[in-house]
């Protein structure tokens, strides 16, 4: 699986479906609210970094029911 987006996914692991419940996390794409909040602003370098985190955790969630089989953070 590739750390970065391929030219058919988004800049962004964004799903629009927003939810941090009681914790710091998305439910959706799996990124911390600090690093939403700070998306634009981050280098290629730390994106890839936020791109190879969330994926070896399951992220970004694109269906609502995989919302309900997130893996536990570590």
């Amino acid at each position: 699986m590739s750390e970065l987006p391929t030219a058919d996914e988004p800049d962004t692991p964004c799903v629009a479906i927003c939810s941090t419940l009681f914790d710091e996390v998305c439910r959706g794409c799996g990124r911390t609210v600090m690093e939403v909040a700070n998306w634009v602003f981050m280098t290629p370098d730390e994106k890839r970094a936020v791109w190879t985190r969330i994926r070896a955790e399951g992220y970004p969630r694109r269906d609502i029911q995989g919302l309900t089989d997130r893996p536990e953070r570590r």
